[in-house]
């Protein structure tokens, strides 16, 4: 489990000397109280900071400076209690690297409509005091999250807890490492791209080791280790019979435990966050990597398949997120088609590797024959996903930049048996249908492989965009064909002029 309240997110009131000492004593009492509540636990997954009312550029500066160099500080809420002279703000913003949040609210709900005189209307005047900030924000070109309301209507808390969601993410990939074991599917041109400039736009940095190097640490795995995991996946899998001691495909599990240690061990010596591997890159290993990368998927890794390392860090940033939230994320692949024109879904899934957060209900350990990679059977888990809402996500490198597309999705139970195929696997339906969704998904230049999730929106991942300065395209209810096209081509347009 990643724990999200090591994460801080710090709460800072803006002001002036204007007003006086009592003014300014009840900024800091109303901003306290709104920190207090934002960090409670049923509130906020992170930790929610009170500092001290800023009045000042030095002060401001100094603020926006120390949250650069907390490496606990993984971003700020922003709110103008009174009216904070958005000049003194150029200095700190123009330094701030950690995503923003501005908070639009006020500390009374109400107007007193009997008592209210010009005192109240000096101390309550975020109305215009945000607008002031706002200016200022948007002549900087400064991304940021705006969120407007009561700071305890619960449709503000449940948005200042997706952007934190997504600021913890964002946080995660800076200096995060990401391994490739061997190069990526050859020919195969999505799951490539410019390590180089994703490490400049993203932070986190991808670099390969020869599959031999991996092959090394496996084989230093003791029978001792091998015999402790075998029995874990006893207790938290149904094992086919030809997988139990004595079984024809026993030794088959014992491999698969052996690499499974052995990854593990490598992810944690290199302190990687996630890695990606291919069926055509084996060379030393016994089979392909099955329930290893499952079970490694679950622990918070990243992980996607034939060397797609972009994808890796999309799922890792996303197990981040959804920390503590109900379902899963997974590494997807849309598979094959259903194309009744009544009922028509998608099957999503991979040769082998589903996470089992996404599992409704327990998985069965299984071996079969892969059929491609040209080594033993692959032992892996199968299991149906859970139905419910969820969405894919791609990020994609257009050339001239990074697009991030999601897709928002109606995952269904399935409406057959699926006895012959011994994967993991999960129906869904594409948002609005699927003739627009799969065009869209298309012309957009989404790949096959992608992020899924059962507990984050699609305004966790474009606030996750917009904290990385990279485009965002939506496919959801109500996209319409014409005009995806020409969100398209603005994009095309603005980042020409943009870069």
């Amino acid at each position: 489990m990643i724990d999200l309240k090591a994460f801080e997110v710090w709460f800072v009131t803006g002001s002036q000397h204007l007003y006086g000492e009592e003014t300014l004593r009840l900024v800091a009492e109303h901003s306290q109280t709104i920190a207090a509540s934002l960090n409670s636990p049923s509130q906020m997954p992170v930790t929610v900071v009170f500092k001290p009312t800023v009045k000042s550029t030095e002060e401001i500066y100094s603020i926006c400076a120390a949250a650069n160099n907390d490496k606990n500080c993984i971003g700020i809420i922003a709110w103008m209690h009174t009216f904070s002279p958005a000049k003194m703000w150029i200095g700190g913003l123009k330094i701030l690297h950690k995503p923003l949040c501005h908070l639009h609210t006020q500390f009374n709900r109400d107007i007193p409509w009997n008592d209210i005189d010009m005192d109240f209307m000096n101390l309550n005047q975020s109305a215009h005091g945000d607008r002031e900030f706002g200016f200022m924000v948007s002549r900087m070109r400064i991304n940021r999250k705006v969120i407007v309301g009561h700071w305890q209507d619960p449709e503000v808390l449940q948005q200042l807890n997706g952007w934190s969601r997504s600021a913890a993410g964002w946080n995660d990939w800076q200096g995060a490492k990401f391994v490739r074991f061997g190069d990526n599917m050859r020919y195969v041109a999505v799951t490539d791209g410019d390590k180089v400039e994703a490490e400049y736009k993203f932070g986190y940095a991808v670099n390969t080791h020869g599959i031999g190097d991996l092959v090394t640490v496996i084989n230093q795995t003791s029978d001792a280790a091998i015999d402790t995991l075998i029995e874990e996946y006893s207790d938290q899998y149904t094992l086919m019979p030809s997988l139990l001691k004595g079984g024809e495909k026993y030794n088959s599990l014992r491999d698969a435990a052996k690499i499974e240690i052995g990854m593990r061990a490598f992810l944690q010596d290199g302190n990687y966050k996630g890695f990606t591997d291919t069926f055509e890159d084996l060379h030393g290993m016994a089979q392909l990597p099955g329930i290893a990368a499952q079970r490694l998927m679950a622990e918070g890794y990243g992980f996607a398949g034939e060397g797609d390392w972009k994808t890796a860090a999309l799922v890792r940033a996303m197990k981040v997120m959804g920390s503590g939230l109900k379902g899963g994320n997974s590494f997807m692949e849309d598979y094959t088609y259903h194309l009744d024109p009544a009922n028509s879904m998608v099957l999503g899934s991979h040769m082998l590797e589903i996470c089992p957060s996404i599992a409704d209900g327990k998985p069965s350990c299984q071996v079969h024959p892969l059929g491609i990679g040209g080594k033993d059977d692959p032992v892996r888990l199968v299991f149906n996903s859970a139905a419910g809402p969820a969405l894919n996500a791609s990020l994609i490198d257009m050339g001239n930049r990074f697009r991030l597309l999601v897709n928002e999705v109606e995952a269904v139970a399935p409406i057959n048996d699926l006895p012959k195929l011994p994967v993991a696997r999960v129906l869904w339906k594409p948002y609005p249908d699927m003739k627009t969704g799969c065009a869209a998904w298309i012309l957009a230049g989404g790949a096959h492989h992608t992020g899924y999730s059962q507990n984050l929106t699609a305004e966790n991942l474009q606030d996750f965009a917009e904290m990385a300065s990279i485009e965002f395209a939506l496919i959801g209810k109500n996209t319409n064909l014409y005009q995806f096209k020409n969100e398209l081509r603005w994009n095309e347009v603005f980042y020409q002029i943009n870069k």
